[in-house]
């Protein structure tokens, strides 16, 4: 047995305990095949794994990825970030075929977003794939959030709420779970829970009415899970996050409806357990420890820590907490129970025939949830185009290796259309605005300009690029990816609200008047 560097005592995989430790673990590992210390683990206990954007090649990869796993155990959770729009891991490296949430919600139609989510369910189950980290139930009530933005279906609680509970239907008519989140809501937010821990100033009146709405409908509509959010409400529990307070897991989101409580009984998740929120402030052993003690029942790591010697010291210091009295025993059984159920209900719930197949849902979604806005009647592009990006720092949840924009899908179209990148450091090496734009407009020369954006409100060096490129040329298009919060301004300006393929596909659509046949999407 691969020992623990520093274990207090030596456990054997065959002991219940050992078992249920490992039970309550959703890890990852590196690369696109199983390594041996996985399905080792999975042998002696480890009941789910979680999947990444570094895992996945193809459908046919991954399906024969998820076979080999539960060839070591038939029961497996194999669990994926699956949100569609900026946040994918099916389709990582060449943008989702389906638009995410704020897309859906600028459309409000539930009838759209289930269809949607029963797509992507679908695509998920013939991969193996039985457990979606998704969908947000975040209320964006925070303009300046960093981490939500589009990943919410708006500032609203009750569009919010209907949508989240239109997606766990679709998600969960083909047999996989849904694990909404981030409770009790990440949208009030200025922080990223990925760097540091963010703390909210709401009131429980406000909470009530605002976040927990949307968990509510997820709850009435079945979620099979929650996951927690690496978050600080005081007028919850002044000293612990969300993932680690027994107020807000056992407290609020288990208690009884009666009682003040959501009423959930389904399976708790956490987020990643090494978000500096979490390791930074209580350590990865110590966090696990207080998150299955306060009444999660699955701890999700692996995001960034995707080794063999993670798991390790994680089932070894739940094991010496139960020993140490510092966990109950009945608590981490109980944690084991609720994944062990989970799994029984992915295997009946996928027992029936599969949803049938509906691929060009996503770019109708995304056609739909496009708004144009204009003075008055536009140009269409009909030659070559120059785009210019303005790229923001990506956030850990996005991350940097998912394409965005609209420069490949207006080359299409429009061959001959180049690109360029404009990011903050760019901004800065140029020394002002007009150097910046002086640049790009002697790059473009006499083609037109496209300007694609992405949450401009939030960062001052786009506004402000984008204001003196729109003075010196007025007839510049511009494409905002993300949340559509600043006035809108170019000729025209096109709000996609979000950023995945199929909505860089709807742009390039509108802007040159052309439209592809959309099956095979």
């Amino acid at each position: 047995m691969t020992s623990f560097a520093g274990s207090a005592r030596s456990v054997r995989p065959a002991d219940p305990l050992t078992r249920d430790a490992l039970a309550v673990l959703q890890p990852g590992f590196t690369g696109t095949t199983a390594p041996d210390w996985l399905l080792r683990r999975i042998g002696e206990g480890l009941a789910s794994v979680g999947l990444f954007g570094r895992n996945v090649a193809d459908p046919a990869q991954l399906a024969a990825l998820t076979d080999r796993l539960r060839a070591e155990r038939e029961d497996l959770l194999v669990a994926i970030d699956e949100e569609g729009g900026d946040v994918t891991r099916l389709e990582v490296r060449g943008g989702s075929s389906f638009p995410g949430n704020h897309a859906l919600g600028a459309v409000d139609d539930t009838t759209l977003t289930r269809e949607v989510a029963r797509e992507l369910g679908r695509r998920l189950a013939d991969c193996g794939v039985n457990l979606n980290w998704a969908p947000s139930a975040d209320v964006n009530s925070n303009p300046a959030n960093p981490v939500i933005g589009v990943r919410s279906f708006g500032a609203d609680p009750h569009l919010v709420a209907r949508h989240t509970a239109a997606y766990v239907e679709g998600l969960q008519s083909t047999g996989v779970a849904a694990c909404t989140k981030h409770f009790p809501g990440h949208g009030d937010t200025a922080v990223d829970s990925h760097h540091d821990l963010p703390r909210i100033a709401a009131d429980l009146a406000t909470l009530h009415q605002r976040e927990l709405v949307p968990f509510r409908a997820a709850i009435a509509a079945g979620t099979r899970a929650v996951m927690s959010a690496h978050i600080l409400l005081p007028a919850l529990d002044a000293d612990r996050p969300a993932t680690l307070s027994p107020a807000a897991l056992h407290g609020l989101l288990r208690a009884p409806v009666a009682e003040g409580g959501l009423g959930f009984d389904g399976l708790i998740v956490t987020d990643g357990m090494e978000m500096q929120a979490i390791a930074a402030t209580y350590g990865l052993e110590r966090g696990s420890v207080l998150a299955l003690a306060a009444g999660a029942d699955a701890l999700c790591v692996g995001g960034g820590l995707a080794d063999e010697d993670t798991v390790l010291r994680l089932r070894d210091a739940l094991v010496r907490a139960v020993h140490d009295g510092e966990l109950p025993e009945s608590r981490l059984a109980d944690a084991a129970a609720r994944v062990q159920a989970l799994a029984r209900w992915t295997r009946s719930a996928g027992a029936g025939e599969g949803a049938a197949p509906a691929p060009g849902i996503g770019l109708t979604a995304a056609r739909r949830a496009l708004r144009l806005t204009a003075d008055g009647p536009y140009e269409p592009l009909t030659s070559p185009a120059y785009v210019a990006a303005f790229t923001p720092l990506a956030n850990i949840a996005v991350g940097d290796d998912t394409p965005w924009g609209v420069a490949a899908e207006l080359a299409r179209l429009l061959p001959g259309t180049e690109t360029t990148t404009c990011t903050a450091e760019s901004a800065a090496e140029a020394g002002s605005p007009a150097a910046l734009i002086g640049g790009l407009l002697t790059a473009a020369g006499g083609r037109r300009v496209v300007a694609v954006v992405r949450d401009v409100h939030r960062h001052p060096w786009m506004a402000d690029a984008l204001r003196t490129l729109l003075a010196a040329r007025p007839d510049t298009a511009v494409v905002e990816m993300g949340v559509p919060q600043a006035p809108p301004r170019g000729a025209p300006h096109l709000a996609t609200h979000g950023a995945a393929r199929v909505c860089g596909r709807a742009a390039a659509e509108v802007l040159t008047g052309l439209r592809e046949p959309s099956s095979g999407e």
